[in-house]
């Protein structure tokens, strides 16, 4: 639970609740409230790189929207962002626990946000908005708190979906960048090949 994201089953891929905090502290005191608010799984709970912390969740709509309201308010001016995703899409999980194997790669595209819920929400939002695979979440570690989604597919869905996925992260004011890469070479892709 401390480190790395607990297995999902499909009941509970209802919705997930991520909040991301300032403060260890708080943190702990936000995830507490939050599985004390609700009926909900802690997926992920732990620090992140610039002292952050986040809580990841995951139960019906209702409960992991009750979680992440009591967690912000508990929280106050420590919490940096938040979200809730109704009907989580399946390829988020296997992506955030980086055991995804490659399997096609005309495409690779990347969406870098300064923040973890908001980047979670765009690659929920990528891969819902064309046919790419998810390669790769990750969350703030070793990456001065900031956070980066990678997908792979054919050159226009990958645009597609990073094009979609961006637009949320630039609606909160939190993307860092975005990228398109046509043709990449297969060492680009580590050891997901």
């Amino acid at each position: 639970m401390q480190g790395r994201v607990e297995p999902v089953n499909e009941s509970d891929q209802k919705a997930i609740g991520l909040v991301e905090l300032s403060s260890v502290a708080a943190g702990y005191l936000a995830a507490d409230h939050m599985l004390k608010a609700a009926d909900l799984r802690l997926l992920l709970n732990r620090t992140i790189c610039s002292g952050k912390y986040m809580v990841l969740v995951a139960g019906d709509v209702a409960n992991v929207r009750a979680g992440v309201d009591a967690a912000a308010e508990i929280a106050a001016t420590y919490l940096i962002d938040s979200c809730v995703i109704p009907s989580v899409d399946p390829a988020l999980f296997p992506a955030l626990s980086g055991s995804v194997i490659l399997r096609d790669h005309e495409a690779l595209g990347l969406i870098e946000s300064f923040s973890v819920a908001a980047l979670i929400e765009a690659a929920d939002t990528a891969v819902k908005t064309a046919d790419v695979q998810l390669l790769e979440i990750r969350l703030a570690m070793a990456l001065g708190g900031k956070a980066f989604a990678r997908v792979c597919g054919t050159l226009s869905a990958v645009q597609a979906a990073v094009d979609a996925g961006a637009a949320v992260v630039e609606r909160k004011g939190l993307l860092v960048n975005k990228v398109v890469i046509p043709a990449p070479s297969r060492e680009l892709y580590g050891d997901t090949l």
